[in-house]
């Protein structure tokens, strides 16, 4: 999959065929307010930053978009949420409503932007592994209602199959729900594995009769873990900051 994103100083638009009114964004890790060992643009409230300086950050976003978006509190479920909605406890959500502003946070995890060819509804989805294992997307899938061959998908920056490095445990789960998953697993010793997340979400994607999907470029560039420049990477860093993947539909 090959992919052709425009850069900005702290986000750049996703280069995909969403309708004209369907809006994306992805932010960078470079040119937020945070100082110190962040010195970047932040947007996560839980992983030690200082809450004046991220809400600056979010403050900074929110001057791109019609609203502010609706963040979620992720926890690697395959829980989704329709929006709006009072409730945070989510791992994807989605949208009818025009203005309304779906968000996903990831620092090597895979964000899913999605929408339909008319351009109606628009989801945003958050997929480590154990989301991928259990759901996440074909939850979303189900609850937006849409043919799946009507549906474009836009996979963000995630970490590389070069840098993810898993156990037996996770490879065997997903070949055992799966046997398509086999292939995206690559052996480095008796117990270890390299997996390959976009090769992981496309599989799921389509089994359920998605195949317009774009993004999801292999390229050290656009890996989390390998580009410490643009991206956060929770495996390489630890305690980091947050990037945002958004969309939503103009009004």
């Amino acid at each position: 999959m090959m992919t052709c994103w425009r850069m900005m100083s702290n986000f750049f638009i996703p280069n995909w065929p969403a309708p004209q009114h369907i809006k994306s964004m992805q932010t960078l890790r470079a040119g937020g307010k945070s100082e110190g060992k962040y010195n970047s643009f932040n947007l996560a409230t839980h992983v030690n930053d200082e809450k004046n300086i991220v809400q600056l950050n979010r403050d900074l976003l929110n001057q791109f978009l019609p609203s502010s978006p609706h963040w979620l509190n992720q926890t690697h479920s395959a829980d989704v949420i329709k929006l709006p909605s009072p409730a945070f406890n989510a791992d994807a959500s989605y949208t009818t409503e025009k203005n309304t502003v779906c968000v996903v946070q990831t620092a090597d995890c895979l964000p899913l932007l999605v929408t339909n060819i008319e351009g109606t509804i628009v989801a945003s989805i958050h997929a480590g592994w154990r989301g991928l294992l259990n759901g996440v997307i074909e939850n979303t899938i189900e609850k937006m209602n849409v043919s799946p061959n009507e549906l474009l998908v836009w996979l963000g920056p995630a970490i590389s199959r070069q840098h993810f490095e898993v156990g037996f445990d996770v490879k065997n789960s997903f070949c055992e729900k799966h046997s398509e998953a086999e292939k995206a697993f690559h052996l480095i010793s008796d117990q270890k594995w390299l997996a390959d997340i976009y090769a992981l979400a496309t599989i799921r994607l389509n089994l359920y009769g998605v195949s317009q999907i774009y993004g999801g470029s292999i390229s050290d560039k656009y890996c989390t873990f390998a580009n410490e420049v643009d991206y956060f990477s929770y495996r390489r860093d630890g305690i980091t900051g947050r990037m945002a993947s958004l969309i939503w539909i103009d009004s």
